[in-house]
């Protein structure tokens, strides 16, 4: 008999997945684990395997389709059954091109089963991909805008002339309110793009939307002096690299804000409004913010308080190497109990960070930069450059006051000034 594949119960609450692409077509032979599917939640990019040896009778699903749980992806006939049912296999077959390539074309925009391959054994390879979008691109380049969509050319009504009121503005009678123009109407003002929220993007929008509207957001700024730091960090940065870390700021903050959490447990807890119970966490899963080709995501350095510098080096490059490659497993997105972002290498002054629902802080570092800085008191003191390093503690007010707040803050800057002492708490 066929065999319905539906989607699986993919645990940690998520009930959806965005179909990325089929790798298989009705009439093909497949083995049982050969990879058929490739489906992104929230969470992580996942290749979907055939439960069966057999062949595919029926394809159920499309790229760009969003799927729910229980719903049927592949119908399939088991090994030695027939089917009149059972289109011809297609001539082409499935596209040969590795994982990567397969990647790059979805980037580009590009149906790579149209990719003309020019590797060996018939294999479709990364420049034939470029190749083929920049055939398309020179292709767009030729084709005249569009016009404005619509039901036609909208004719202009030409303003009035000085003096004269349309009816309905004069004094007898009230002005419409103003509406907020509707999609539509942008459409007609010029030539627009319409991109889809992927699934990374939609479950961020959703995330953030229930934070800010849960959570009341209070920031609490400060700056630390990491020049004695920073001295540090590029003493050791090679000796690190060496054992396959990464020795960057976030891997302090990560260590200093892990032995903040020991001493201010209420910022590593989450509220139950239902229980009216707040509910402290005796482990200290430190998340990290990574800008990805896919959207924001936070992969998590479990147990960080029981983790050396070095340590935490290595699991913050390994993980965010695996984050942004699209290999991180829900175990590596999930779980956390504070998160820190880090917006420096990008620019900014400060930074005032929406908390990551249902954590209740999240600690936010903008750029370094070198500053002039007062030493000494008012009567004996000097002006010296100092590299300071702008902070922004945001936490749930329901919480968490902001009395401990700056205490947090303080507690963590203080160990940021001071490199010796990370290394005797790691």
């Amino acid at each position: 008999m066929p065999v319905e594949f539906k989607l699986p119960d993919l645990g940690e609450g998520i009930t959806e997945g965005e179909i990325i692409e089929v790798l298989v077509h009705e009439g093909d032979e497949v083995q049982d684990g050969q990879t058929v599917l490739i489906i992104e939640t929230d969470k992580a990019t996942a290749e979907v395997p055939s439960p069966v040896t057999g062949t595919v009778k029926e394809i159920r699903v499309k790229p760009g389709q969003t799927v729910s749980v229980g719903e049927v992806l592949i119908v399939f006939l088991k090994e030695g059954e027939s089917s009149q049912d059972v289109p011809a296999r297609a001539s082409a077959g499935p596209v040969a091109a590795t994982p990567s390539t397969r990647r790059l074309a979805r980037e580009l925009g590009v149906d790579i089963s149209l990719v003309k391959p020019g590797g060996p054994g018939g294999r479709v390879t990364p420049e034939d991909v470029r190749g083929f979008a920049a055939g398309l691109k020179r292709a767009e380049a030729k084709i005249p805008p569009l016009p404005p969509s619509g039901k036609g050319t909208e004719e202009k009504i030409p303003s009035p002339p000085p003096g004269l009121k349309l009816a309905g503005t004069g004094s007898g009678r009230k002005p419409e309110p103003v509406k907020a123009s509707s999609p539509a109407e942008s459409e007609r003002a010029g030539r627009v793009e319409r991109m889809p929220l992927r699934s990374v993007r939609r479950a961020t929008a959703k995330h953030i939307a229930l934070a800010w509207s849960q959570i009341p957001h209070v920031t609490h700024m400060d700056v630390a002096d990491i020049t004695d730091l920073e001295a540090f960090r590029r003493k050791h940065k090679e000796e690190v690299a060496a054992q396959g870390g990464v020795l960057s700021l976030t891997v302090f903050a990560i260590k200093a804000a892990a032995t903040a959490l020991k001493k201010f447990p209420v910022f590593n807890s989450t509220i139950d409004m239902e229980s009216e119970e707040i509910v402290i966490k005796h482990y200290r899963n430190v998340g990290f913010a990574v800008d990805t080709e896919r959207g924001l995501l936070v992969p998590v350095i479990r147990d960080a308080d029981c983790k050396s510098l070095l340590d935490l080096a290595v699991e913050l490059k390994e993980l965010t190497e695996k984050t942004r490659q699209g290999r991180a497993t829900r175990d590596d997105l999930s779980e956390g109990t504070f998160t820190i972002t880090n917006v420096g290498p990008m620019g900014g002054t400060a930074i005032m960070p929406i908390i990551n629902h249902p954590e209740v802080a999240i600690l936010g570092m903008a750029q370094a930069k070198l500053q002039p800085m007062v030493v000494g008191d008012e009567k004996n003191f000097e002006i010296v450059p100092r590299l300071m390093l702008p902070l922004g503690i945001t936490f749930d007010h329901r919480v968490i006051d902001g009395a401990e707040a700056a205490g947090f803050l303080s507690m963590i800057i203080e160990e940021l000034q001071d490199p010796e002492r990370l290394l005797i708490m790691g």
